[in-house]
C-alpha cells in the first residue's frame, strides 16, 4: 500500500522540498496576524434558553446595555474631596467624547454612590457602548483605554491615582493578547528544552534539528490554514494555543520516530534512497495510522454544539493533518538527500551511547516477560489510586484564576473587589415578555414583577435587582400603577432608566440582578438554577408571560448541560472509530478493545490528576494559582478526552507496530512483544518527554482554561507512555498470547521455554 507512495517521494525528493518551501513562504505572513481574526465571545450554534434571551434584548432595546467598559480609580484621598471628583469628572468626560461610548454613569451620580468603597478611597464609573456603531465591543477596548489613560496623565498628581479599565470586552481582549503572549512563550521555552531531549535521543545536532524544523513547520502551516478558516467560520481564541500545542507535540514526535527508523535502516546497510523508502514503508505507516486517531479525536469535537469546541475541532484536524505530511513527505525527502550525514557531528554519540544502550530496556522486557500477571496488576492497582479523584470531580465555572493573570483588566477586577461590586461585570439579567399587544408594565403584571423581583433577591448571594419597579426607593406599587399608566410621561419622568430597562413599546422589560461580592462564580451558576426553578415553579401574576435569562453565568449553565448531554455519544465516537481504525490496522480484535481500555485508563488518571491539583488545590501553587478551583471548567474533560484519547494512541501505535512487525517475521508472540518494547522503549521516552515539555509548558499559561489543557495533556502523556505503555500493554501481550492477532493470525509458531530470566512459554 505504501510502497508505490514511498517510492515517488523519494524520486522526487528536490520537488517536494520545493513545494513545503513555497508553502511556507506563502503560510507564514497569515500565520503571524491569526490572532487578528479569532473570536474571544464564545456562542452556542443552538437556540438555547440566554441566546434567545440575547436575541430579544438586541431587538427591542436600541441600546441594551450588554456591552461596557469599567473604570476602577483608587486615588490617596476620599472620592468626596474636590481633586478626587475633579478627577473622576475628567475621566467620565474622556470616555463621554468617545463616539462609541452612549453613556456614561459617574460615581458622582446619586442613583449609584453604591459604587464606591467603604473607605470612599476606591471607584468606578461605567461606560456603555454603543453597538450600532461598532462590530465588536471587544476591539474598541485599545481605543477606550487609550482616550482614559491620557485623561488620566493629565490629572494634578498623576501618580497618586490608579486608573484601570476593566469590564467584559477589556476582560476578552487581555485574554485574546494573553493568548498570543502565552502561545509565543510557550513556543520559545518549549523549543530549547525539545532540541536537548533530541539531542540526547539521536547523539546528533543534525539529526536533532529536523524533528524541531518539522514542529515550527506544523504550527506555520496550521495557523495559517487556521486564518483561512476564519473568514468562513467563527474561530475562538482558543485554537491558537491549541494548534501551538499540538503541532510542536505531534510534529516533533512524528518526526522523531521516522528519523530513528531511517538511522535504523542505514545502520543494517541500507542505502540512503532505500532507507528513506523503507522509513516511509515502516514509520510512515505507523504516523498515519496514528495521525488518523489523533484526528478522529478532534474530529469527534464537532458534536460539541458551541464555537470553542468546534474550532478547536478545526484547528486539530487541520494541524495533525499537517503534521502527518510532513513527517511523511518532506522529512524522508531531506533525509534521502542527507544519508549518513545526520549522524554530524559524530562525537557527540558516542559521548551519548549511554542513552541508546539497550541492555536497560532488554531485561526490563524480560522480566514482563516472566511476570505478567504481577506486573499487571501492579500496574492497575497503580492506575486505580491515581484516578481515585476523579469520582469527587465537580463540572462549573471555576471558583479562582479565571480571569487573565498580570493583565490590566484583571486589577480592574481586584478593584472592583474591593469595592464590592465585582458582581456588576457580570450581572444576570432576566428578559420578561408580555403577550403579543400587551404592556408588561400594566396593572395586571406589576405585582407579579414585583413577587419575581423579590424571590430573586431573596437569594442571600444576590446583592441587589434592578427593574422598572426599583426606580427610586420608596415607591410603593399604587404609585407604580399610576406612574405606568403613562409610559411615555414615565419616560420623560426617568428616560435614562426607562431606556435600559423597558422596551420602546413596553412590551419587554428587563431585571438586572447583581450577585454579592463574596458569591464565586461556580456558585454564580447556582444562582442561574434557583431563578429558573422560580420561574418554572410560577409566579402569580406572570401567567402568561415569557421569562428567559440571560448573560454570561446563564450561557455557561446552557453550554454545561447541552456538553454533558451530548458527552456520552462523543466519547462513543471516538472510541467505535478508534477501535475500527485499529482492526484495520492489525487485523485484530483484541488489540483494539486492549488499545481502547488501556487509553480509557489514560483518560481517567489524567482527570484524576487535574481534580487532585486544580479543583482541591493540592500543588496549584506551582501554576499560579491562589487556591483551588473547587470546579472544573466542562470543556476541559470535553477536549481533554478527545484530544488525549487520540495522543495516547501516538505510543500505542508506536509499540504495536513494532510488535507486530517483529511477529509477522517471527511467528513468535512473547519474543515480537520483548523485541517491540526493547525497539521502542528509547524512542517513546523521548517522544513523551518532548510531548510532555511542551504541554506542560502551556500548564503555566495565564489563562485558566490552557492550564488546565496542558495540564491534563502531560499528565496523560506522562501516564501513558510510563505506566500503560511501559508496563500494561507489555503485559496484556504477553497473557494474551495468541489471541492478540486472532482472527488475522489463528496460530503461532510454538516459542521454546525461555531461559532463567527470559520471557515465559506461551
Amino acid at each position: 500500500m505504501f510502497g508505490s507512495p514511498a517510492r515517488a517521494i523519494v524520486r522526487f525528493r528536490y520537488l517536494i522540498i520545493a513545494f513545503w518551501i513555497a508553502v511556507a513562504a506563502f503560510a507564514s505572513p497569515r500565520a503571524s496576524r491569526v490572532h487578528d481574526v479569532l473570536d474571544v465571545e464564545g456562542r452556542s450554534v443552538l437556540e438555547t434558553e440566554s441566546r434567545r434571551a440575547s436575541e430579544w434584548l438586541r431587538q427591542e432595546f436600541p441600546q441594551p446595555f450588554t456591552h461596557f467598559f469599567a473604570v476602577t480609580v483608587e486615588g490617596p484621598i476620599p472620592i468626596d474631596s474636590a481633586p478626587y471628583r475633579a478627577a473622576i469628572n475628567a475621566l467620565a468626560a474622556a470616555a463621554a467624547a468617545e463616539p462609541y461610548v452612549a453613556r456614561v454613569f459617574s460615581p458622582l451620580n446619586s442613583s449609584i454612590t453604591q459604587f464606591v468603597s467603604d473607605d470612599r478611597r476606591a471607584a468606578f464609573l461605567v461606560a456603555a457602548v454603543d453597538m450600532t456603531s461598532a462590530d465588536s465591543s471587544t476591539d474598541l477596548t485599545p481605543a477606550f483605554r487609550g482616550a482614559v489613560h491620557r485623561a488620566a496623565e493629565r490629572l494634578p498628581n498623576r501618580r497618586d491615582y490608579r486608573v484601570n479599565v476593566t469590564g467584559a470586552p477589556a476582560l476578552d481582549f487581555d485574554g485574546r493578547t494573553v493568548s498570543k503572549e502565552d502561545a509565543d512563550w510557550g513556543e520559545a521555552r518549549a523549543l530549547p528544552l525539545a532540541a536537548i531531549v533530541l539531542v540526547v535521543a539521536f547523539g546528533a545536532l543534525v539529526a536533532a534539528a529536523l524533528p524541531i524544523i518539522v514542529g515550527v513547520l506544523a504550527i506555520t502551516c496550521g495557523l495559517a490554514l487556521v486564518h483561512v478558516a476564519a473568514a468562513f467560520l467563527p474561530m475562538s481564541v482558543f485554537v491558537l494555543n491549541i494548534v501551538t500545542m499540538i503541532g510542536l507535540g505531534v510534529g516533533i514526535d512524528y518526526s522523531l520516530l521516522v528519523v530513528t527508523r531511517f538511522r535504523e535502516e542505514l545502520n543494517r546497510g541500507l542505502r540512503r534512497r532505500d532507507a528513506a523508502t523503507r522509513t516511509i514503508q515502516t514509520a510512515g505507516r505507523a504516523v498515519v495510522t496514528s495521525g488518523l486517531t489523533v484526528v478522529v479525536g478532534f474530529a469527534s469535537l464537532f458534536v460539541a454544539p458551541v464555537m470553542e469546541t468546534r474550532s478547536v475541532a478545526i484547528g486539530g484536524v487541520i494541524v495533525v493533518s499537517v503534521a502527518v505530511l510532513l513527517s511523511v513527505t518532506l522529512l524522508p525527502a531531506v533525509l534521502a538527500i542527507l544519508g549518513r550525514a545526520i549522524d554530524e557531528p559524530r562525537g557527540l554519540a558516542r559521548r551519548l551511547a549511554w542513552y541508546h544502550a539497550p541492555a536497560g530496556w532488554e531485561r526490563w522486557a524480560r522480566w514482563l516477560g516472566n511476570h505478567p500477571w504481577q506486573a499487571l496488576l501492579i500496574g492497575l492497582a497503580t492506575a486505580a489510586v491515581i484516578m481515585w479523584p476523579l469520582g469527587g470531580i465537580r463540572i462549573g465555572l471555576p471558583r479562582a484564576g479565571w480571569f487573565p493573570s498580570g493583565t490590566e483588566s484583571a486589577a480592574g477586577v481586584e478593584t472592583l473587589n474591593r469595592v464590592g461590586a465585582a458582581g456588576v461585570l457580570q450581572p444576570i439579567t432576566l428578559v420578561v415578555r408580555a403577550p403579543e399587544g400587551e404592556k408588561v408594565v400594566g396593572t395586571r403584571y406589576l405585582r407579579g414583577l414585583k413577587r419575581l423581583a423579590d424571590s430573586v433577591a431573596a437569594d442571600p448571594r444576590v446583592a441587589d435587582v434592578r427593574s422598572v419597579i426599583t426606580l427610586e426607593p420608596g415607591i410603593s406599587m399604587l404609585q407604580y400603577s399610576l406612574l405606568y399608566s403613562d409610559v411615555d410621561r414615565a419616560r420623560q419622568r426617568y428616560p435614562e432608566l426607562l431606556d435600559t430597562f423597558l422596551s420602546r413599546d413596553a412590551r419587554t422589560t428587563r431585571m438586572t440582578v447583581l450577585l454579592s461580592d463574596t458569591t464565586s462564580i461556580t456558585g454564580s451558576m447556582d444562582v442561574v438554577r434557583g431563578i429558573r426553578g422560580i420561574r418554572d415553579a410560577g409566579v402569580r401574576g406572570l401567567d402568561s408571560v415569557e421569562v428567559l435569562l440571560q448573560g454570561f453565568q446563564a450561557a455557561s449553565v446552557d453550554l454545561q448541560d447541552e456538553l454533558l448531554r451530548r458527552f456520552p455519544l462523543l466519547v462513543a465516537l471516538v472510541l467505535v472509530i478508534t477501535a475500527i481504525a485499529m482492526f484495520v490496522a492489525f487485523q485484530s480484535v483484541l488489540v483494539p478493545l486492549k488499545a481502547v481500555v488501556m487509553n480509557c485508563l489514560s483518560v481517567a488518571g489524567a482527570f484524576g490528576l487535574i481534580v487532585l491539583v486544580f479543583q482541591h488545590g493540592f500543588g496549584s501553587g506551582l501554576f499560579g494559582l491562589t487556591g483551588p478551583t473547587e470546579a472544573i471548567f466542562v470543556l476541559v474533560p470535553v477536549l481533554v478526552f478527545a484530544v488525549v484519547f487520540g495522543l495516547s494512541m501516538d505510543y500505542e501505535v508506536f509499540l504495536l507496530a513494532r510488535i507486530k512487525e517483529a511477529f509477522d517475521r517471527s511467528g513468535r508472540n512473547s519474543q515480537a512483544t520483548m523485541e517491540g518494547l526493547s525497539a521502542t522503549a528509547s524512542v517513546i521516552t523521548s517522544a513523551a518527554a518532548i510531548m510532555i515539555i511542551v504541554f506542560g509548558t502551556f500548564a503555566f499559561s495565564r489563562v485558566l482554561a490552557v492550564q488546565l489543557f496542558g495540564f491534563g495533556l502531560a499528565a496523560a502523556v506522562f501516564l501513558d507512555a510510563t505506566l500503560v505503555r511501559m508496563v500494561l500493554v507489555p503485559s496484556f501481550m504477553h497473557i494474551a498470547g495468541r489471541w492478540n492477532w486472532w482472527p488475522g493470525v489463528r496460530t503461532i509458531r510454538e516459542e521454546a521455554r525461555p531461559p532463567k530470566d527470559g520471557a515465559r512459554e506461551e
